[in-house]
């Protein structure tokens, strides 16, 4: 699986941003798609992810100000950033967990794209 992420930039608080990751490649047995964040002297941690059946699930941080849709046709994920903060600064990997036919996980990671919010 390869994932092209694109939409980062700099935008002042309270803005808006939306983050797009096309994946191609073996798409069989996806079981999720989502979006990761990590910020200078951090750990990385989940953002948002959604399932094939839609079901999503959020960081506390980012419930009520981010969405997390897909396009399955596209094989893409979308995240819209609103009311976006300072803290929201980070580097964004969008992720694709497969199912193995081991009972095991695989995760495939983007590039990365860098979102900086000023105050």
């Amino acid at each position: 699986v390869q994932l092209q992420a694109s939409g980062g930039g700099l935008v002042q608080a309270g803005g808006s941003l939306r983050l797009s990751c096309a994946a191609s490649g073996t798409m069989s047995s996806i079981n999720r798609m989502g979006w990761y964040r990590q910020a200078p002297g951090k750990q990385r941690e989940l953002v948002a992810v959604i399932t094939n059946a839609g079901d999503t699930n959020y960081a506390d941080s980012v419930k009520g100000r981010f969405t997390i849709s897909r396009d399955n046709a596209k094989n893409t994920v979308y995240l819209q950033m609103n009311s976006l903060k300072p803290e929201d600064t980070a580097v964004y990997y969008c992720n694709v967990r497969r199912n193995l036919w081991t009972g095991q996980v695989a995760d495939y990671w983007g590039q990365g794209t860098q979102v900086t919010v000023s105050s």
